[in-house]
């Protein structure tokens, strides 16, 4: 799990991918790997969310996938049979994060209050996703939290773009950020991956001079 954390810290960014339709996955994948940023958390919004898993991790083994927008430790076991490599769930969910510890399962449970903080703290957890990030306070309320549970970081997701990714990636407290802006519904279905290509190389770009 720690080489997982360690790979995830290093990109800084981490492209949050809504897809409806598993065609697309390949060549998302291929966009976001010749972009430099071999990293995705799909989300188990849509149907096509665990083919898609699938289809990226066996066309690019290479490329760190994990599933996001899990709610249930059936999801969690479709998620890591096509392949996933890491579990994001939207809020602090005991069962489904106990369910991931058990089986030795790297999970990101959503955070945005010290109780949930104290759950994960509980349970010997280092890395937790705050979410909705912008709507609940953004790095200030990260920096308050941070003070009483100092060895936790944070993934920010839910607002993060690349107008702010350097306010949130410049605090020490945060991990790396969760994003889609590189990687817009709109864009996939347009089959626009050479632009998908070119804000990806610039999202890396940005995380390389602020880190």
């Amino acid at each position: 799990m720690s080489e997982i954390l360690e790979q995830l810290s290093k990109f800084g960014v981490v492209p949050v991918v809504v897809l409806n339709d598993a065609k697309d996955a390949e060549p998302l994948a291929k966009a976001l790997c010749e972009g430099g940023l071999p990293c995705a958390e799909v989300t188990f919004r849509t149907s096509a969310a665990e083919e898609s898993i699938r289809t990226m991790s066996e066309k690019y083994p290479d490329m760190l996938v994990g599933a996001g927008t899990v709610l249930t430790t059936e999801q969690v076991d479709r998620a890591v049979g096509a392949g996933a490599k890491f579990i994001v769930s939207p809020g602090f969910d005991p069962e489904v994060v106990d369910y991931c510890l058990d089986r030795n399962i790297l999970v990101l449970p959503g955070c945005v209050t010290p109780s949930e903080v104290a759950q994960g703290v509980k349970r010997g957890l280092k890395v937790l996703k705050f979410f909705p990030a912008e709507q609940y306070g953004g790095v200030s309320t990260i920096k308050a939290i941070s003070a009483a549970y100092v060895g936790i970081k944070f993934m920010p997701t839910g607002g993060v773009s690349l107008k702010n990714l350097k306010d949130y990636l410049i605090c020490d407290k945060i991990f790396a950020c969760g994003g889609s802006w590189m990687v817009k519904g709109d864009m996939i279905e347009a089959g626009a991956f050479d632009k998908i290509t070119e804000m990806t190389r610039e999202a890396v770009s940005l995380v390389k001079e602020i880190r």
